[in-house]
Order: C-alpha cells, then structure tokens, then sequence
C-alpha cells in the first residue's frame, strides 16, 4: 500500500483516483471545489484536505489532474502548494495536459528538493479513465518513470517513458495532432456519402474492414452519423490542447496547416454552441449546410 495525494477531481481526475483506492492505496484527495472532495471521500473512503500541501504532506506519490498551466502551477508551486509539503525521496506525478515548459520548471523545482518528477498526460477520455484502460505518455528520469509505474498501472492499459522532462507532453501534443486530423477526415468523408444518396452505416461497415480503418471510425463514426456528441472529450479542452500544439509549434519554426486549420473548424462548432460536445462534433460543420 503505498500513501497517495491525488489533487483534482474533474471528469478525468475522479475516475483515475478511484483505481488507486480500488488497488489498495492510501488516497487522500484534494479539490478546489471542496464538496467533490467530501463526495469522492463518502463514495470511496480515504480523506479530504484542505489544500495542495496538506493533502501531499507525508504522502509518498503526488498526483495531479488539472486544468492548464496556470491552475498546476497554483496547485504545485504556489505557497500552499503540494511541493512545499513533500519530502525528498518522493514522486511528483502530472496528468494534466499542459506545456512542456510548466513541465520542465516543475521537474527542476523538484529536483532541487530531491523529489522525482514525471509529466504524464494521458490519453483514452472520460471512458479509459472509468474503465482504467488509458495510455500514459511519460517524461522524467528513468528512477520517476520506474516509482511511478506500479502506481499508474492502476488505470492504465499502456505506459511509455518517451524520454526526459516535458516528452510526456510533447507526446501529447502528437496524440491530439493525429487525432484532430483524422477526425476531420472523418467528418467529411461522412458528409460526403450522405450527400451523395449512400447509406453511412453500410460504407462505414465495409471501408472499417480497410486501409481507412481508424479508433475514430470504429467508435465515432455511428455516433457522428447521428448526431449525438456526448463522449467525454469536449471541444473546449481540445481547443486548449491545439493552442499548446499550435504554440509549440511556433517555437520549433514548423507549421502545422492542418492543425490550425482544424482547429479553426473547432472554433466553429464553439460558435454554433457546441463547446461541450465532443470532438467528433466537428461533423455538426456540415449539418448545417
């Protein structure tokens, strides 16, 4: 058993903290909002704090599930933070989807204390992280990735140490790259087949059996077709996940026009009031045409 903070109950954060009391860990947790922290507490036992700190004080991994850099930073480096609280030897972990620079001032500020740091985003949506199957892409030192694996393997079904600290971010950034555009393929070649007179179900059955076989075809394209977009992963969140990849981007001096591109589409659907669906809404683009 091994005494874990976990800091953020949100969509993906409730769920992964879950597993770890489910695996017979020691979870305390901690909440902005206090009251999901008492209703995680009264569902699955363990203890509520008050702050970042007091949840890390004394705990052996740290966990994080956020928001966006500026909430991670409050939430690890601010004065009340968990940082300030945890004691060498420790392990930092972050699933937040946030830059590779937080990522890498976080890591240098915990190996100034002697604590182990790793970025590990994660992907899979609300529906890996209920059913503890999501992919983990991490970033730190071998010695973080190694502590760190046993813990994760409570709600994942594949973890990578891409290398040192912020890959795990920068595999995310690929992630969400290859998955905006395939999306967006999706969503017009199933605009395509309706407006030419096919049926969307049989053309799906038969080109899934092919080379245009994808994730997003075999679990999107029925949904897309009939226009239910309540799948976890909104728009929003991927919306902040481009603006990450676009400005990374920007650094390396590489464009990215398809990316950029999608996300504009993305703005769209933002637009016709579809923030909280999920990104395979971008097909809604060619409903209302």
């Amino acid at each position: 058993m091994t005494r874990v903070a976990f800091l953020g109950l949100g969509t993906m954060g409730a769920p992964m903290a879950r597993h770890l009391a489910a695996a017979g860990h020691d979870v305390t947790v901690y909440n902005r909002t206090a009251a999901k922290a008492d209703a995680w507490v009264a569902a699955h036992g363990g203890r509520a704090a008050p702050s970042p700190a007091a949840a890390a004080r004394d705990a052996e991994v740290v966990l994080t599930c956020v928001g966006n850099d500026d909430d991670l930073r409050a939430v690890v480096l601010g004065p009340d933070g968990a940082l300030a609280a945890m004691t060498p030897g420790a392990l930092f972990v972050d699933h937040t989807t946030v830059s590779a620079n937080i990522a890498r001032e976080i890591a240098d500020a915990a190996a100034a204390q002697g604590v182990l740091a790793l970025d590990a985003p994660v992907s899979g949506g609300q529906a890996g992280a209920e059913n503890g199957a999501l992919t983990i892409m991490c970033g730190g030192s071998p010695e973080a990735f190694a502590a760190a694996e046993p813990v994760l393997a409570a709600y994942a079904k594949r973890i990578g140490h891409m290398g040192a600290a912020g890959s795990g971010q920068l595999t995310k950034m690929v992630n969400q790259i290859a998955i905006a555009g395939v999306l967006q393929g999706l969503a017009e070649a199933l605009a395509f087949a309706r407006r030419a007179g096919l049926d969307s179900g049989a053309v799906v059955d038969v080109i899934s059996k092919g080379a245009a076989q994808s994730w997003q075809m075999d679990n999107r394209a029925t949904t897309m077709a009939a226009g239910e977009f309540d799948f976890g992963f909104a728009v929003d969140w991927m919306r902040k996940d481009l603006g990450l990849v676009l400005g990374e981007a920007s650094r390396l001096g590489l464009g990215l026009p398809l990316t950029a591109l999608v996300d504009q589409f993305y703005a769209d659907v933002q637009g016709m009031g579809g923030g909280r669906h999920d990104t395979s809404s971008l097909i809604r683009r060619f409903n209302k045409r």
